[in-house]
């Protein structure tokens, strides 16, 4: 009778940290730990000590006196009496503002580019290329200051007086001068939430539409109609709630009175010139981004789709696009991360965003240069680190299902 014993275990040795592959990264990764936070606790301790010998100390209270200096463009009510911390609060809004603009008009303009980088049209791939050239290799900052050049060569705000104005508004509703664009302003009246509420709803529905639309053409083969419901459920049940209920929401036409123009929402002219300066130079990035995306799909499905009947554009948008979407994605967050951060060179053209407020003008009259940066760095880090998470839950929701 044969017997079988197990093999003897081998004992552990301190060499196999270092020899083995099973625990060689666990030790490099543990080192450079420890070398980090070793790191950071010389810095801390040598910032204390300077701070000591100096008799400084590390405090926000600043945070609550006056700012003392006014702001060109905010989103809430703000005065110089205001405190320093309602001036952050101003250009944090400041920043997320041009950044949600940047990265939406960046999108649509990388994704037309890049798509027209490949179209059959000599002309048209001629003038995307030469776009995504230039743009893409030029300093983002020139680009900013040549933008805001151009945007002080538009009419002043007294071409528009007289009988015969030298300047008319753009559909008797914008005004576009050197001192900015005046669009109108939504009025909330009463009822007016019924309103929203109903459009909230009708998006909602609209993206359910689609959601069964297009899991009827993967079960069945059946194509329903989408552009013509989608707006109809979009805006038809707003539009009669909207007359049902008296017209509760008002416009406010910019009007031209004394040297300027009131009413209306006033975008001014470091606004317009940064956030058009971040959208063409990023939309640049994300058209090659497109582009890669695109001609990562085989041909294949290209030529099947087209043996199907499908039109172009519904190749595009129905076959390529989804599939090129899991290529495309990543280096995009890399791209809005770019814009978000590139605005913090709106100060060239004096749009005060957090870097030009809080990292500027009350870092110099405080001289809480500790505080300020890191209140900075903590907010660009929580922004980048936002912005990556909502966009990765996206590309985790549209990547191909594998099994």
């Amino acid at each position: 009778m044969t017997a079988y014993t197990d093999p003897p275990k081998e004992s552990f040795q301190l060499s196999q940290l270092i020899h083995d592959t099973r625990y060689r990264s666990y030790t490099f990764q543990f080192i450079a730990l420890v070398l980090l936070l070793f790191g950071l606790g010389y810095l801390t301790m040598n910032l204390i000590t300077n701070l000591r010998v100096a008799g400084l100390s590390i405090s926000y209270g600043f945070l609550g006196q006056p700012a003392g200096y006014d702001i060109n463009q905010s989103l809430i009510e703000y005065n110089n009496q205001d405190s320093h911390l309602r001036a952050s609060i101003v250009g944090v809004l400041n920043t997320l503002l041009v950044a949600f603009l940047g990265c939406i008009t960046a999108t649509i303009l990388g994704v037309f580019a890049g798509v027209g980088r490949l179209s059959k049209n000599w002309l048209v791939a001629k003038l995307m290329s030469v776009y995504v050239e230039s743009f893409r290799n030029v300093p983002v900052l020139i680009w900013i200051l040549i933008i805001s050049t151009i945007v002080t060569v538009m009419p002043a705000p007294r071409a528009y007086r007289g009988e015969t104005p030298d300047a008319e508004m753009f559909l008797g509703i914008i005004a576009f001068t050197n001192r900015g664009i005046y669009v109108p302003k939504p009025l909330w009246l009463e009822g007016s939430w019924v309103v929203v509420t109903v459009f909230v709803l009708s998006v909602i529905g609209a993206f359910a539409y689609r959601a069964y639309a297009k899991k009827l053409l993967f079960s069945t083969g059946k194509l329903l109609p989408m552009g013509w419901p989608t707006l109809a459920i979009l805006f038809v049940p707003a539009i009669l709630v909207y007359f049902i209920m008296g017209r509760p929401i008002g416009v406010e036409i910019p009007e031209l009175g004394g040297f300027n123009f009131s009413g209306g929402i006033a975008m001014q002219r470091p606004l317009i010139a940064l956030w058009l300066a971040l959208s063409v130079y990023t939309g640049a990035f994300i058209a090659e981004n497109v582009r890669a995306g695109i001609q990562a799909i085989n041909r294949g499905q290209t030529e099947a789709a087209a043996s199907l009947g499908l039109r172009p554009g519904r190749i595009m948008s129905l076959v390529v696009l989804p599939q090129a979407l899991r290529v495309i994605i990543p280096p995009v967050i890399s791209q809005f991360l770019n814009l978000t951060k590139n605005s913090s060179l709106a100060i060239a053209v004096g749009y005060m965003d957090l870097t030009g407020t809080l990292g500027g003008i009350t870092l110099n009259q405080t001289g809480r240069a500790i505080e300020c940066v890191l209140l900075l760095m903590l907010f660009y880090l929580v922004i980048s680190l936002g912005i990556s998470a909502v966009m990765n839950t996206y590309n985790n929701r549209v990547k191909l299902k594998e099994r």
